[in-house]
């Protein structure tokens, strides 16, 4: 293989590294956007935010379900991959569940436009939750065993009763200023732990 084989290939995975970042960064921007104006938000504000044209973003979303969809699974991502990141940094078992719970309130009070986004495709939808509960539910498992191996929590917690109470504990959280969901969250994981 002559060198100029070699730099054709090295130019095309910088040039796909380059591409995976500014996806990631308009996702990013696409998330902060639906956080402070909802699934509505202009795609001039995204871009903006992204530091993209928005060529860019109906290039590679060409519908505002795209986006949304896209958004939704990269928050997926990001959730599942903090859980085990923080299990390895956490200085407890117990805290990194409490920090995982924190981001997944985060993801659950800014996913509230999803439905109304995708309310024509309930087949989309389905697909969409199947894959938050594949990504999720291992992760959150895998926490509660840490905290419950090291003695902090009770054993016989499952993973996908308390994921349905932290998002029960999240409804209304978007819509009344007054109410908490994260401070309630942190009570509820708080409850967890094994009385001394």
């Amino acid at each position: 293989m002559s060198n100029d084989g070699q730099g054709a290939a090295s130019s095309a995975r910088s040039n796909r590294k380059d591409a995976r970042r500014n996806q990631q960064a308009l996702l990013d921007a696409a998330a902060e956007a639906f956080v402070a104006s909802g699934v509505e938000a202009p795609v001039r504000d995204i871009a903006a935010r992204a530091g993209v044209g928005t060529g860019t973003i109906y290039r590679h979303f060409p519908t505002r379900a795209d986006l949304v969809i896209a958004v939704y699974r990269h928050q997926v991502d990001a959730c599942a991959e903090a859980g085990p990141a923080l299990l390895a940094s956490g200085p407890t078992p117990h805290a990194a569940l409490g920090q995982w719970a924190d981001l997944f309130v985060g993801f659950l009070v800014t996913k509230h436009g999803l439905a109304a986004a995708m309310q024509n495709d309930s087949a989309g939808f389905e697909t969409l939750h199947a894959y938050f509960l594949d990504r999720l539910l291992p992760v959150c498992t895998e926490l509660l065993d840490a905290a419950a191996a090291s003695g902090e929590i009770r054993a016989d917690l499952d993973a996908y009763q308390l994921m349905r109470g932290i998002g029960n504990l999240c409804i209304g959280a978007d819509s009344d200023p007054r109410y908490d969901a994260r401070r309630l969250v942190a009570l509820l994981v708080a409850g967890l732990r094994q009385p001394h």
